[in-house]
């Protein structure tokens, strides 16, 4: 299976290489710059910008599916008009290259904690991040009414953080994954397993998940 990870020298993407790496996929890892990607055979690293349409549709030409985990930086100004601009670049090239498997990395405000009520809705959402968290909540409004391409929305857990890859961690749908009282975590080493495992056997199509032990 060959695949492109987008932003994959960032805080998901360079787990989600590793992983899909470890398990024999040919990756096409898309990033600005090399940092420590990995010398590896079946790795070709392709840097440039997602906003050159023309560069991305051709590097996404013949892939079997795209993983996208683009952030433009959360201290950056304008995020929620940065994130969007960036993600429909990306949506465009998808298209243009007519790769039909896309899955995004979300975020966990766009999970439900009531009925109706989306975590980036609350008023303990952290504020500095609260415009890319909208942004991304209304990319996973626009593919709701995609239904040409196979996407999937992955939301992660609450807790995001630096860990160990256990490979054992339980999934959800739409709503916000509880540990008690607490919102649940997950070690971005897990969430990049439940990323390739839902690229090599698909339970989410057209769908929002989430992630979190």
């Amino acid at each position: 299976m060959k695949i492109a990870i987008i932003g994959a020298t960032g805080f998901v993407g360079r787990r989600v290489v590793d992983e899909a790496l470890s398990r024999g996929l040919d990756v096409t890892a898309i990033a600005r710059q090399k940092k420590d990607l990995p010398d590896n055979a079946r790795l070709h690293i392709a840097l440039g910008d997602v906003a050159d349409t023309d560069w991305l549709t051709t590097q996404l030409r013949g892939q079997d599916a795209v993983i996208s985990a683009f952030n433009p930086g959360w201290g950056e100004e304008n995020l929620y008009d940065k994130t969007v601009a960036g993600m429909q670049k990306i949506l465009n090239a998808v298209d243009t290259a007519g790769v039909t498997r896309f899955l995004v990395v979300g975020g966990a405000g766009s999970l439900q904690v009531a009925p109706g009520v989306e975590l980036v809705d609350t008023p303990e959402f952290p504020e500095n991040i609260r415009p890319g968290a909208r942004a991304v909540r209304d990319l996973r409004n626009q593919l709701l009414q995609n239904h040409s391409l196979e996407w999937t929305y992955l939301s992660p857990a609450a807790m995001l953080e630096p860990g160990k890859r256990t490979g054992q961690f339980r999934l959800g749908t739409t709503s916000l994954l509880m540990d008690g009282d607490a919102p649940a975590h997950i070690s971005v080493e897990d969430l990049a397993v439940a990323i390739v495992d839902e690229i090599e056997k698909p339970q989410f199509i057209r769908a929002q998940f989430t992630a979190a032990y």
